[in-house]
């Protein structure tokens, strides 16, 4: 992206630390957990999916090449909220409870999430 772009964050409902699954793409049906989130890009990284390879270089010091894998971003309209407990994806709503407290619940099952 470039520096003269304006970011604009973008209201994300999936916190780290949420169950996802996939909903789309080469990884569709996989579950996994949130390890980090990107507001600004709306993409997400996934614990488990997506993996990507990078070759490095040999150094100097005497380091021979290696190969790593780790889980690329995917992006936030793939994947939805799955709950365990009642074994379903659905959508999060925010809401404002009587204390005046904006908490998360599940649209499909009215479920608390925090």
């Amino acid at each position: 992206m470039k520096k003269s772009q304006n970011l604009k964050r973008i209201k994300m409902r999936i916190k780290t630390g949420d169950l996802v699954k996939v909903i789309n793409g080469k990884e569709k049906g996989k579950t996994g957990e949130v390890l980090k989130i990107f507001p600004f890009e709306n993409r997400l990284v996934v614990k488990g999916i997506n993996f990507r390879t990078k070759h490095l270089k040999p150094t100097q010091e005497g380091e021979n090449g290696k190969i790593v894998t780790e889980e690329a971003s995917i992006h936030a309209s793939n994947v939805m909220f799955f709950s365990k407990d009642k074994n379903i994806t659905s959508k999060i709503e925010v809401f404002i409870d009587k204390d005046g407290v904006k908490k998360r619940r599940l649209k499909k099952t009215g479920e608390l999430i925090d």
